[in-house]
């Protein structure tokens, strides 16, 4: 997303829309004017950033009317202002001068620091996104423990590929390693339920994974790379 100002004073977002996937598709350059011709494919997910208070407030109480002419609504809970100003170096201050975090597209933007010590925007999965691909995986596990082990394994793996393509991406490792073991403890669990005999404890379930291991986390996109280019 890059929010900016037009030549003529129009302010502009660059939108990152999502498919029916969830998935990024597509940048739309969506231009704020007086006149028609602003047009939103599908539900759009949008923030806008403004260096003054005063500015965003007042597009916040402005922008419900701008829709509205066009038939747009804005949703009542997702839409809001989000102090995200740049914190102290010191990382001092009172709580609520803190800045805050948001959601989009499946990540929570937050201020922290990067390995050099730089104050720096960063990204990692959302809580309700990691909790619905957790349930998903819970879900497909209990509907397929009798299969072949190889075949859960071959399944779970394109699962595990599919969520670090996504959510793999520059300072985001230390959530894509809590979803890989919590999808190996809920593998290990509807293992240990195939059987009432041959329990699937760790000792086995650790064998079991040096003949079919799953897909490690790792981080496939790097966002200083993007920038460089």
């Amino acid at each position: 997303m890059s929010p900016g100002c037009s030549p003529t004073g129009n302010y502009w977002a660059c939108v990152r829309q999502p498919d029916d996937g969830s998935r990024m598709s597509g940048d739309v350059q969506v231009r704020f004017c007086e006149g028609l011709g602003v047009e939103f494919p599908r539900p759009t997910h949008l923030v806008i950033a403004f260096s003054s208070e005063a500015d965003a407030r007042r597009v916040m109480d402005v922008l419900p009317k701008r829709f509205g002419k066009y038939g747009l609504t804005l949703h009542p809970e997702k839409t809001r202002l989000v102090p995200f100003h740049r914190p102290s170096s010191s990382g001092g201050g009172k709580r609520g001068d803190r800045p805050g975090t948001f959601d989009l597209l499946g990540f929570t933007h937050y201020w922290g620091r990067s390995y050099r010590g730089f104050l720096v925007v960063k990204r990692q999965t959302a809580g309700s996104r990691l909790r619905r691909a957790l349930k998903q995986v819970v879900l497909w596990c209990r509907a397929n423990r009798h299969e072949p082990v190889i075949e859960q394994q071959r399944s779970l793996n394109l699962k595990l590929r599919g969520h670090y393509g996504y959510y793999g991406i520059t300072g985001n490792f230390r959530a894509l390693q809590g979803f890989w073991d919590e999808v190996r403890r809920v593998w290990r669990r509807w293992l240990d339920r195939r059987s009432q005999r041959a329990r699937m404890n760790w000792t086995r379930f650790q064998a079991l994974l040096q003949r079919y291991p799953l897909s490690p986390p790792r981080v496939v996109q790097s966002v200083y790379a993007q920038r460089n280019r």
